[in-house]
């Protein structure tokens, strides 16, 4: 059984170098949050400090986590990252825990020369590894991906061989989206309650 639903399909690309990256992808993520009726988010950031462009998932983990709310869960940082030996158990985890929770995932991810330092929002799951070749099983109701670098050939060597540059700063953009997404859900919790 497939924990995470496809919906129809919705797809929003940002370029990491507009000025206003971070706010249009606050929107869109809030867009895709509203699809759905979830309280609870569990944010996957996958990836792993052992390769640069594959790092990207745990640098924005490190970064949400000291945003962390009680309605906001983040799953996979530099110290604790989500990787392929452990992402079933990460699943897994989320079935028995957060059953009723929505998810967001994370990860960077290879495409054309043309889409480097893009940034995709995807409703639907994410086929993490897909570009290195591996069988992984999909995870999220939606997901984000930053093109770091080029695929096709070779893909283990060219992660390794991303610009760390360019992944911190798209991690950056990513990262404040969210934040904003996590302070503004709290505010309005906050409204409602008083």
């Amino acid at each position: 059984m497939n924990l995470f639903k496809k919906e129809e399909i919705i797809k929003y690309t940002i370029n990491f170098s507009d000025p206003y990256a971070d706010i249009t992808l606050m929107n869109y993520i809030d867009k895709l949050i509203n699809l759905y009726n979830f309280n609870h988010w569990v944010i996957v950031c996958i990836g792993t400090d052992r390769s640069t462009g594959d790092s990207l998932g745990p640098l924005i983990g490190t970064r949400l986590k000291i945003h962390e709310a009680d309605n906001f869960l983040i799953i996979g940082t530099l110290d604790e990252p989500i990787h392929a030996l452990n992402l079933n158990d990460t699943i897994e985890y989320i079935k028995i825990n957060h059953p009723n929770s929505g998810v967001i995932a994370i990860d960077a991810s290879l495409g054309k020369l043309t889409s480097v330092g893009h940034i995709q929002i995807l409703n639907g799951p994410l086929r993490p590894g897909a570009g290195v070749k591996k069988e992984l099983p999909e995870i999220g109701h939606f997901h984000i991906t930053g093109i770091v670098n080029v695929g096709g050939f070779m893909e283990y060597f060219v992660l390794q061989n991303t610009r760390l540059s360019l992944v911190i700063r798209m991690s950056e953009i990513i990262s404040l989206a969210i934040i904003k997404i996590i302070e503004g859900k709290i505010k309005k919790e906050t409204v409602v309650n008083n």
